[in-house]
């Protein structure tokens, strides 16, 4: 129960008179003028009110200001429906207060600010923006000047805005420049700006911790600098899993505030290298083949992937595979327990106390984490072997607006654990069932061919006797590797891989036989099928097929909450201001 008054006296908005009360952790007015019971009442939390502001001022869609010495003007988060996106978009709300005083103006004004500082600590002041010029239809400029710096601006945030002009800019910034003062760092784009973002961050903190990247045993230090995305991309599925929209203004409202998500981070190993970093996807057979089609057909747009998609589907291929994977504990959660991971989720927050039992220890993982790779784990490890059209990881729902409950519906943002999704060989019908299932709200598991587990890593190899056959075809994929790369991985350093990786070249020129078109009539009949695929990683092809992945549970946080339930916080207005969020049960 809250007794921390702080302020209270009546205020006009417009022509009517409320009954305005400042608490230590919300702020209220009600109407006091009208004679029946149903009075109309507003509460906002202090912790989302993003500004408070002398006069009348507007901001969006543009600044004005009218100076009045009786009035303030209160900015505020509020909340409308998504229309078809599982989340809520937020809207900046304002309210114009009249004081019979500028003395008591200036008190309401001081009040409020007071109460920010107290109640948000979490909220940053000094902001380090990347902008892609090149993203999606290349607005990231305009929406970065046009939404975000004047919402940051009203906040009192500060920022250093870098436009990008080549990839792997912002990595390499994150990596060699000064980052002291900065309280986290914001991408203007889409998916592979955050990835640029991402593989930075994690690799600055391991230098400075003095970590190895490269061997998959080491407990991974977390990053101390947030992360905030404003989709300006042509895909946007980090924004999309962790915030339920894809809206600039609702992801700047959430980094204005000091909203922080924990987000889990795959770190995907060939040999004793650090190939990348994932958080979305990492994808075998139909996915990796997908995306390799699509490249040879980037004038097409985004079509391509539709395109390629339809492609790829018609070739009906299978992959020859041994997959094995270290379950998680099957008393914390399941991938089939139809559990939503939303904001607030009780699953990730039983996770944090048990991957930091020790806040001060909120730096590296649970001891015990490590020794899941230890040589006594050995025999907890489960082997399949068969042939498949797909096996996926990922560590999230991997939701977008075409798959609104994304690849695994259940799957959690922080709770150290990825899902494994094996899809065995089948007839085309079948696999068309199990891809269709991921646009509609079809249970896409409740199929004889589909297995799915949670896990926390995962190993894959071929066959015996497909190796060589596999090194021939990757190497005509992605034209080899050269002398001085395949030194690289032999003698791989305690710098860091993906370095290196990220920066080679998709390859030499491609070889006269694949720059030659194969006859469409004829192509999806005559064509040899591959005896390996590629892996798909976010979006990038992995010159490798043999990897190890390992899932490092809260490496990172964003400037999110996870995806606000609007029933839930319906009811939240009208029941209880304490009221929690929480996972729950899938109508």
């Amino acid at each position: 129960m809250e007794t921390d008054l702080r302020l209270e006296s009546s205020l006009w908005v417009g022509n009517k008179r409320y009954r305005a009360v400042l608490t230590g952790w919300h702020f209220n007015w009600t109407e006091v003028d009208k004679k029946n019971r149903d009075k109309k009442t507003i509460s906002v939390p202090v912790a989302e009110v993003v500004g408070v502001e002398e006069g009348r001022v507007e901001i969006l869609p543009q600044k004005l200001f009218e100076d009045r010495d009786k009035d303030f003007t209160v900015f505020y988060v509020k909340r409308s429906s998504g229309g078809g996106s599982s989340g809520l978009l937020w809207r900046l709300g304002r309210t114009q207060f009249s004081c019979p005083s500028r003395v008591l103006r200036d008190q309401w004004t001081k009040h409020l600010r007071t109460a920010l500082k107290t109640h948000s600590p979490l909220r940053p002041h000094r902001l380090l923006v990347f902008i892609n010029p090149f993203g999606g239809k290349r607005r990231g400029r305009k929406i970065y000047h046009s939404v975000v710096a004047p919402l940051f601006e009203l906040a009192g945030i500060s920022s250093h805005v870098i436009v990008t002009e080549r990839a792997n800019q912002a990595r390499d910034h994150l990596l060699k420049k000064d980052l002291t003062g900065f309280d986290g760092v914001v991408c203007v784009g889409g998916d592979g700006m955050f990835s640029e973002i991402l593989h930075g961050l994690i690799g600055r903190t391991q230098q400075e911790a003095g970590l190895c990247e490269n061997d998959p045993a080491v407990t991974l230090q977390s990053c101390p600098l947030h992360i905030g995305i404003i989709p300006a991309g042509s895909t946007d599925c980090v924004c999309y899993a962790t915030v339920g929209v894809v809206d600039p203004v609702t992801s700047a409202l959430h980094i204005v505030i000091g909203d922080s998500q924990p987000l889990d981070v795959c770190s995907v190993h060939h040999g004793p290298a650090l190939v990348r970093y994932s958080v979305s996807l990492v994808g075998y057979g139909f996915y990796g083949d997908v995306l390799a089609e699509s490249e040879k057909h980037r004038w097409m747009g985004p079509l391509r992937y539709d395109y390629s998609g339809t492609m790829v589907y018609l070739s009906n291929r299978s992959y020859a595979g041994i997959v094995q994977y270290l379950p998680a504990d099957p008393l914390l959660s399941s991938p089939r327990d139809k559990t939503r991971c939303l904001s607030g989720c009780s699953v990730c927050s039983r996770s944090t106390e048990r991957l930091f039992p020790n806040p001060s220890d909120s730096g590296s993982l649970y001891s015990s984490h490590f020794s899941q790779f230890s040589r006594d784990s050995e025999g907890e490890w489960v082997s399949v072997e068969g042939r498949f059209r797909c096996v996926s990881l990922t560590c999230m729902s991997s939701s977008c607006p075409r798959s609104p409950q994304g690849l695994s519906p259940s799957a959690h943002l922080a709770d150290g654990t990825g899902d494994l999704i094996l899809v065995w060989d089948t007839h085309p019908l079948g696999f068309l069932k199990f891809l269709y299932r991921h646009t509609s709200t079809e249970d896409q598991f409740d199929l004889p061919f589909v297995e799915v587990h949670r896990v926390k890593a995962v190993r894959f190899f071929l066959p015996s006797g497909k190796e060589e056959e596999a090194y021939e075809e990757i190497g005509g994929q992605n034209g080899g590797m050269d002398e001085e790369e395949r030194g690289y991985l032999e003698t791989a350093s305690r710098s860091g891989s993906q370095q290196h990786l990220t920066e080679r070249d998709t390859g030499p020129e491609m070889t006269m036989e694949q720059k030659t078109a194969t006859p469409f009539l004829c192509g999806l009949c005559c064509r040899k099928s591959p005896s390996v695929s590629v892996w798909n990683c976010d979006g990038e092809i992995l010159p490798f097929t043999e990897i190890l992945c390992r899932i490092h549970g809260q490496l990172v946080h964003l400037y999110a909450r996870g995806i606000e339930d609007g029933t839930a916080v319906h009811n939240c207005s009208e029941e209880s201001d304490m009221c929690e969020r929480r996972c729950i049960l899938l109508k």
